[in-house]
């Protein structure tokens, strides 16, 4: 359950739900079986899997849900050979040229036929709202599949007024100066990876994995100009993570200091033990953002009134 990614969103409004009338809310939608002839199905499902039954979980003032989607296997080599088998026999038997639109018109067929066979997947995408904060907080590393989770969850309420937060000072120039001139904050420690790309319209790029950030060689890539694009940074040694030039926090690795906290609680059940952990992540994570925003000249809310 703890997270490994966070992708932000900024709430431009209010968030006026509580626990029990987003569950209420989340009802209307919950996850289901595929159909024979879908491909795909969303819905919400409980946090704690088969072990709960509330499709929030609430503590202390935040609220956990998980997105589940289920979708069907159907690699796109398998519905081309179907397709070309049945796209040769046309054009041999009937001595003709099959054309765009009866190609697709094919495929269509022959995807219908092959989904009700197909093996399925199902991927969970777990999210929480600090309403306080006026943040939704997605646990997913690929910008896509969090929008994916925002869309269904604008479906589901009717609107999400949110935009991604941006910060006053660029990341990629305040992480290029931490590396210059070492003068990161006091809360945040420089680990052993980065990637460093050219300004220019090239584009050249340097990775570097376990090294000293802090040597000559690094220190002459930036002397010609290179900008830091991904830096590996340690909080306060509570956690460790991986910043991108988008603000994208991934790659999250909460340390010995915050697990041995874990561990000092007495948890009777799956449940308790699921309070536990979400309850002391999302405190962590709560001061971790603002203080990541402070890093880099605060979050810009220029705007923020007139979005959505």
């Amino acid at each position: 359950m703890w997270f490994k990614n966070l992708q932000l969103y900024r709430f431009t409004k209010p968030f006026e739900y509580n626990a029990e009338t987003l569950e209420a809310s989340l009802q209307t939608k919950t996850s289901r079986l595929c159909g024979p002839h879908e491909e795909m199905s969303q819905g919400w499902s409980s946090p704690l899997g088969r072990k709960g039954e509330m499709l929030v979980h609430a503590a202390n003032g935040f609220l956990m849900i998980c997105a589940t989607k289920e979708e069907k296997i159907l690699p796109a080599s398998v519905i081309r050979e179907h397709v070309d088998e049945r796209v040769d026999k046309i054009e041999e038997t009937q001595a003709r040229k099959v054309r765009k639109k009866e190609r697709d018109n094919i495929r269509d067929d022959v995807m219908t036929e092959l989904l009700p066979r197909a093996l399925s997947r199902t991927l969970h995408t777990y999210a929480y709202i600090d309403p306080k904060e006026g943040l939704l907080v997605v646990d997913c590393a690929s910008t896509k599949k969090a929008e994916e989770f925002t869309a269904l969850l604008r479906k589901t309420l009717g609107s999400l007024p949110v935009v991604v937060p941006t910060t006053n000072e660029s990341p990629h120039v305040i992480m290029t100066e931490w590396l210059t001139k070492s003068n990161h904050p006091p809360e945040f420690g420089i680990e052993d990876e980065c990637e460093l790309r050219a300004a220019d319209t090239e584009g050249s790029l340097v990775r570097c994995k376990r090294q000293d950030l802090g040597s000559p060689e690094i220190k002459q890539h930036l002397k010609a100009g290179k900008l830091v694009s991904k830096l590996s940074l340690n909080w306060r040694d509570r956690l460790t993570f991986v910043l991108d030039e988008h603000f994208a926090i991934k790659r999250v690795r909460f340390l010995d200091i915050v697990q041995e906290q874990v561990d000092d609680v007495e948890r009777d059940d799956a449940a308790a033990r699921f309070d536990v952990d979400f309850s002391i992540m999302t405190l962590e994570l709560s001061l971790f953002i603002k203080q990541l925003f402070d890093a880099f000249g605060g979050e810009n809310k220029d705007g923020l009134d007139d979005a959505n």
